[in-house]
């Protein structure tokens, strides 16, 4: 398959995941497949949850309805223009996959698919059955999809570069490992929220979107907020009071239980809205049921942390950055790391 090829059986899956995403029955041959392929994929959501009791259904259809907005002719014809490739020779890349949100390895999946090699997928024991059904959904349209992309949860087979994505201390363990090959590896990130305090209700509603979906698991999630030195701390709680439902979560109540009962055991101060600690802090890291939160002096000092922790920090929220409420909506060429994919699969 050539690159036409490839981008069309892609934008194919984008109409079908739409679909789901808005919980609609199936519509018809018009989907390019047939109403038990169709059916096969939606019950993968519920098993997905099974599974991993994290996705949610609504979680699992917000992956959906994120990575369908890419899948267009002229934005994946676009992207993949910028770059040069081989077909004739195409090398084997195995992608180790995180499995905190989602088909998170989604992104590095196509990229190597639209790039003409060859990619065996390691998943995660937290996300084994949603890329495999995508993949079987393209294999719909060719059969010779199976050929380039395979998947595994045991050892991998024979390879010849590495993208591997996971913590800091995971990071080591591939450093040591797959040193030897052509690789990326990616480590553990997060994301902050700026406020400057002109900021409209409607805007501090919409960030509780970046602290809450997937209930803060990714690294596009918020996990931290600076906030000038007089801001008043209630205007946030105050927006983010629909979000509340997340407590009725079991795993997540339980998150948030465990910390607020350590804070309490420790004296630690904390500001509490029944589902979310709010928490002055220095760290970047929040646990699970916690924000942090710093003040600022002034542009300075914020430039200068930013400029500190830019190694950190995966997407930075803001009226002069990335829109509140955008957090999870990267387009194709924002790169997890800041580290171009595409460019490295070039060089192949």
């Amino acid at each position: 398959m050539n690159t036409k090829e490839r981008i069309e059986i892609l934008s194919k899956l984008r109409l079908i995941l739409n679909n789901i995403s808005e919980e609609k029955e199936w519509t018809g041959y018009e989907l390019g497949i047939n109403k038990d392929e169709y059916d096969k994929l939606v019950h993968t959501v519920l098993i997905a949850k099974i599974q991993n009791p994290w996705f949610i259904k609504e979680s699992v259809l917000e992956s959906f309805k994120g990575v369908s907005t890419w899948l267009t002719v002229s934005l994946l014809t676009d992207w993949v223009s910028q770059y040069v490739y081989d077909f004739k020779s195409p090398k084997k890349v195995a992608v180790i996959m995180a499995g905190n949100i989602p088909m998170v390895g989604f992104h590095d999946m196509i990229s190597v698919f639209l790039s003409g090699h060859n990619v065996v997928c390691k998943l995660s024991s937290d996300d084994k059955v949603l890329l495999p059904a995508i993949v079987d959904v393209l294999a719909c349209f060719n059969p010779k999809v199976k050929e380039i992309i395979e998947f595994t949860e045991n050892r991998l087979p024979k390879f010849d570069a590495v993208i591997a994505t996971g913590s800091d201390n995971s990071a080591m363990y591939f450093e040591t490992y797959f040193g030897k090959y052509p690789h990326i590896i990616r480590k553990n990130r997060t994301s902050i929220a700026i406020i400057n305090g002109n900021e409209t209700k409607d805007e501090l509603s919409v960030l509780g979107k970046d602290i809450f979906t997937y209930f803060g698991l990714g690294c596009r999630n918020v996990s931290k907020i600076l906030i000038p030195k007089d801001f008043v701390l209630d205007r946030f709680f105050e927006s983010i009071v629909d979000y509340g439902d997340v407590v009725n979560h079991n795993k997540y109540a339980n998150n948030y239980d465990y910390n607020k009962a350590v804070y309490l055991m420790n004296l630690e101060q904390m500001l509490d809205n029944n589902f979310l600690l709010l928490k002055e802090d220095k760290s970047l890291h929040s646990p699970l049921g916690v924000l942090f939160y710093e003040r600022y002096e002034s542009e300075v000092d914020l430039n200068a942390y930013l400029k500190t922790n830019k190694n950190n920090l995966q997407a930075i929220i803001g009226q002069n950055y990335i829109p509140f409420g955008a957090a999870q909506c990267p387009s194709l060429n924002d790169y997890a790391d800041g580290v171009d994919t595409m460019k490295f699969l070039e060089t192949l």
